[in-house]
């Protein structure tokens, strides 16, 4: 197998290509009309703890284990009050100096799940744009100070393919923004759409990649860790994967490469030890289903992954053991802080045990050189 290098600048060993924010209480009642405060997403005291609230959101939207990694492991729990986590998830210079600790040297910035839900789900087109734009403009404000060191993964409009071609135009070229992530296809549902095509385009001329952290969503969030139910979604955070397939066969079935050949598709927080297994079943079952004679002429589906889709991974053993059967040039490193999942700060101990035995290029490739390439920090 051709390994494409791209060796990482040596002021750049580690980057991470999932991190997250804390979004800070007045993120959205600082950005709208006093007549929109109480619809959109904010902070709400209980007694358990502080929790976002919002309208058209029957559970109270807790976040202590999404700011957890700075705690103890002794004393994570899903309700907290906002005083009592790190301020890193708000205060960019705080968080730069939480990377210095556990020696990351840049880093692309998710939402936290459920609030960005609280936005995806939202059906009224011009409320959801006004919250989609006051996160992105937060956002992008928080990385503006030091886009050579914090990526903003901008949320993308998806209730109607006109506003997110024009928030790609509005936002792209600010310093910070280095893609955009899609919580729901832009014209709006989970069944993919040549009407999208459009996006696709504007996100190709913007220079920015795709993103689905996970997965989609179209309806609003839940309290996942209430102690009398076992929702889906909190099974299924266990396996984050299991929609990735999904949507990637959507993207490969539809033929949007063919029609925006230059599209580059990041799968964030789904590991990738399930690839290798994915393109061979999808191999497969091009050859049994072949039929028109020119067909022999077309790329395999492993192909085509293997040109447009990156994969990010926490822990994942056998994606670094496989990773010749992924794409050397295709895997990046994430530490998912500071939520619960993360190794903060001590992230380097479980690095060195994955790669022990990973010869040095591949190493640098996988741990920094990819995401360079594909968020461009060292030229910023």
């Amino acid at each position: 197998m051709i390994v494409v290098m791209n060796s990482p600048a040596p002021s750049y060993r580690l980057v991470d290509a999932d991190t997250h924010v804390n979004e800070p209480p007045d993120l959205w009642t600082s950005r709208v009309s006093a007549a929109m405060r109480d619809r959109v997403p904010h902070l709400q005291r209980f007694e358990e703890g502080d929790a976002w609230v919002a309208e058209g959101v029957k559970d109270p939207i807790n976040f202590g284990l999404n700011a957890a990694a700075t705690f103890s492991r002794f004393d994570r729990k899903a309700w907290v009050r906002f005083e009592d986590i790190s301020p890193g998830g708000y205060d960019p210079a705080h968080r730069l100096a939480e990377m210095d600790a556990d020696v990351v040297d840049a880093a692309v910035f998710y939402p936290t799940p459920r609030l960005s839900q609280i936005a995806i789900s939202q059906r009224d087109p011009a409320f959801h744009l006004l919250m989609v734009q006051a996160y992105n403009d937060w956002l992008i404000e928080y990385c503006a100070h030091d886009p050579a060191r914090l990526g903003a993964i901008i949320l993308l409009p998806n209730r109607g393919v006109e506003q997110a071609v024009a928030e790609i135009q509005r936002v792209a070229g600010r310093p910070g923004v280095v893609g955009a992530l899609i919580g729901l296809f832009p014209h709006g549902d989970r069944d993919l759409s040549t009407a999208d095509d459009a996006v696709w385009h504007a996100l190709v001329a913007a220079g920015l990649p795709a993103h689905i952290h996970v997965k989609l969503v179209d309806e609003p969030p839940e309290d996942v860790y209430s102690p009398d139910k076992i929702t889906a979604g909190r099974a299924a955070s266990d396996l984050r994967f299991l929609d990735a397939p999904t949507i990637m066969v959507q993207f490969l079935n539809s033929g949007v490469f063919d029609r925006v050949p230059g599209l580059d598709m990041v799968m964030a927080e789904v590991d990738a030890g399930w690839v290798p297994y994915v393109k061979e079943q999808l191999d497969n079952r091009f050859r049994r289903r072949a039929t028109a004679r020119d067909t022999r002429f077309k790329p395999l589906p492993s192909e085509i992954i293997r040109r447009h889709f990156h994969f990010t991974y926490l822990t994942d053993h056998y994606a670094v053991i496989n990773r010749h059967h992924i794409g050397v040039d295709r895997l990046m490193w994430s530490s998912d802080f500071p939520h619960s999942g993360s190794d903060w700060p001590n992230s380097w101990r479980t690095i060195d045990s994955d790669y022990a035995t990973i010869p040095r290029e591949e190493r640098d490739q996988i741990l920094a050189g990819n995401a360079l390439g594909l968020y461009k920090f060292d030229a910023r």
